[in-house]
């Protein structure tokens, strides 16, 4: 009997985790493009970084007392933070520039299939029929939903090209993190760590290109950092490394969510145009989703 409990109690600590991140996740493409309003696309991402990475770090040593990483382990979190926050969402945050939050959405939530891809040539095999048909319906829905947007300048061919760049180099970090032992260190402290070590590297390419009069420390910039920082960076992050560990490729079911969310909250907030074009696009890319992830 308490086995059972247990186990339904597990359940749905995972449905209410997944569609929480969902949500959270969907949120930053919208959330984004209000801050490249008033702010360079990196200045944004630093500050996001380094507010996040300092609030976890001192959750986590100050309050947790967890320990801090030990030997090669620095080395594992700051590749990971190199590939998942410094160049996944330094891309990324370049291409929001471009197109539409909603767009974002959706191509975030074919990132099981690319990781699919990027295993594959990880581990030098071929990929299989499923998994090349699914990146076709993905990649063709991902293109209806975008043709209303680029013609009607909510999106460019550019910009798409460097979202779906920011997917593989993300995927790839999905794959190192899955792939490497973290010895028993607390997901806040890997978080925490990742993220502040990401802010790092990006910092001089910061310098480089600031441009004061393209910042604006306004109201508009801090809601985007301050929801971006606790919002996505930390509760959103932390839902996935948890779901990531605990539950494994199940975790990416929760990505066909993403898109769906993103659409709903772009339309209500900067009114992005919803049509036909948007709902067979959608219909693809969970199609794709689901050939991919199904169980035999």
């Amino acid at each position: 009997m308490d086995q059972r409990i247990e186990k339904g109690s597990s359940g749905w600590r995972f449905i209410a985790i997944g569609l929480l991140f969902a949500i959270c996740w969907a949120s930053a493409s919208t959330v984004t493009k209000i801050g490249l309003t008033v702010a360079q696309p990196l200045v944004i991402s630093v500050v996001r970084f380094f507010m996040a990475g300092v609030l976890m770090l001192f959750i986590s040593h100050g309050m947790l007392r967890e320990r801090l990483p030990r030997g090669k382990e620095w080395g594992k979190i700051a590749v990971y933070g190199l590939l998942n926050i410094s160049l996944y969402l330094g891309i990324y945050v370049y291409a929001m520039q471009q197109v539409s939050p909603g767009l974002g959405s959706l191509a975030v939530a074919i990132n099981p299939v690319i990781i699919m891809v990027v295993a594959a040539a990880w581990d030098r095999k071929a990929l299989s029929g499923r998994t090349v048909l699914s990146l076709l319906l993905c990649v063709a829905g991902v293109t209806i939903a975008a043709y209303p947007l680029v013609q009607g300048a909510y999106a460019t061919t550019a910009g798409i090209l460097i979202l779906f760049s920011s997917m593989f180099v993300y995927s790839a970090g999905t794959l190192y993190f899955q792939r490497n032992s973290w010895e028993g260190l607390h997901l806040l402290t890997i978080n925490g760590w990742q993220t502040l070590l990401g802010g790092v590297f990006i910092l001089p390419v910061v310098v480089l290109t600031w441009r004061p009069e393209a910042n604006q420390f306004n109201g508009s910039f801090w809601f985007t950092t301050i929801w971006l920082a606790t919002v996505v960076s930390i509760l959103a992050v932390q839902c996935w490394i948890y779901m990531l560990k605990h539950h494994g490729t199940r975790s990416s079911y929760w990505l066909f969510l993403c898109p769906i969310f993103g659409f709903i909250i772009s339309n209500i907030v900067v009114d992005e145009p919803l049509g036909l074009h948007t709902l067979f696009g959608l219909l693809f890319v969970i199609g794709g989703l689901y050939w991919v992830l199904q169980r035999k």
